[in-house]
């Protein structure tokens, strides 16, 4: 045969069979934008800035809706009451991790943000106890923490299991759990302090803002501490607006239904991947108006008091929530108000000039390259 033949051959099987199994899936799950054979969705899809094609699908085909990622169907959630019913309500039923073919290769499976089933389970409890241990919750880490910020300013002035298989403690997976606590601890914790000093250097009314409470209620002569939050109410505002802003991980990590789930009068089978929307939550126009607008007024209410939002999903929702989302909330509050204690943030050119709009890659968001000048106190 021809290999000219032989080819075209081949590839009218691999496109009939696409056809074939797109059109049978189809025809069990929900409604969506028409897949191509073989590629799926992929060229409706903005691959750097997904949530934004995510949206625009969402007009058309409602909350819930299917993508497909070559011949793999991805079922959406968008919107905060689809992604609340999934991840709170049905919590367990939606607590599996889905598929992310690159993180697998590398992790194998391991660690704590790709694992899955008893594993994960296993890990997870571990990496809270662990937490725990290191003082997650008590006085001692927030010691570590004032002392880290300390160092940071100070810094600015200057410019036994391991041959059981069976068990899931093993070396490589502790590597791979170590790995992705620090990974996911530290650059989501730094990305979102350096877009925070941004939109305060973009801002500087509310930068001054904070500075006057910092002033009224810790004073010079102290570290900020906790216990100040609760008497704070204006910095706490711009603290959740920073992180609602950025919408670090616009469409969080991929989760997979542990059995077959009745969703909303629809039948999802088991292992099906979902994506829910985390940018349909934290800029939702009703719960935030003006939600692409960076205002600490979206978590005060008319008395200038700190104002609770259920919409409020930086760190995910249910089963999957980071175990680290306590130490984080607790690192940036202390580091923003210690900074802004001991600096005013003075930009190299005016503010109206600065560029606040994020930086969307595959996985996240980041701010803008910036230059930042901290002048003391």
């Amino acid at each position: 045969v021809d290999p000219a033949v032989a080819l075209v051959l081949c590839l009218s099987c691999l496109f009939l069979l696409s056809l074939w199994r797109q059109s049978s899936g189809r025809g069990r799950l929900l409604s969506g934008p028409t897949p191509l054979p073989i590629i799926g969705n992929i060229l409706q899809l903005d691959v750097k800035d997904m949530s934004k094609s995510l949206s625009n699908f969402s007009k058309v085909y409602g909350p819930v809706f299917t993508v497909y990622f070559g011949l793999k169907p991805i079922v959406v959630l968008h919107g905060y009451e689809a992604v609340k019913e999934a991840l709170i309500d049905h919590g367990e039923e939606f607590s599996g991790r889905g598929s992310f073919p690159l993180a697998e290769k590398v992790n194998k499976g391991l660690g704590i943000l790709f694992s899955n089933g008893k594993r994960w389970k296993e890990i997870r409890h571990f990496s809270l106890m662990t937490l725990r241990n290191f003082g997650m919750g008590k006085r001692s880490i927030e010691d570590r923490v004032q002392e880290e910020a300390l160092c940071l300013v100070e810094e600015l002035r200057k410019t036994n299991e391991k041959h059981n298989q069976q068990s899931e403690f093993t070396v490589e997976n502790l590597i791979a759990t170590v790995t992705d606590m620090f990974g996911a601890g530290t650059e989501t914790t730094s990305t979102t302090l350096r877009f925070g000093l941004l939109l305060l250097l973009k801002d500087p009314e509310v930068t001054a803002k904070v500075q006057e409470e910092i002033e009224r209620v810790v004073g010079r002569n102290r570290s900020p501490c906790m216990q100040d939050r609760s008497h704070m109410p204006y910095t706490d505002a711009v603290v959740h607006e920073i992180q609602r802003y950025i919408d670090l991980i616009p469409t969080n990590l991929p989760h997979a239904v542990t059995c077959d789930v009745k969703f909303r009068n629809y039948l999802i089978p088991k292992g099906m991947t979902i994506i829910t929307s985390l940018t349909s939550v934290l800029h939702n126009d009703k719960e935030f108006p003006n939600p692409e607008m960076f205002d600490p007024g979206h978590f005060l209410d008319k008395s200038g008091n700190f104002k609770k939002s259920d919409y409020f999903m930086p760190f995910s929702a249910g089963k999957w929530m980071c175990v680290g989302e306590g130490l984080a909330r607790m690192e940036l509050f202390l580091f923003l108000t210690t900074i802004l204690q001991n600096f005013n943030l003075k930009s190299q050119v005016d503010p109206k000039d600065i560029d606040i709009t994020p930086i969307a890659n595959a996985f996240g968001r980041v701010p803008p390259l910036y230059q930042l000048c901290f002048i003391p106190v």
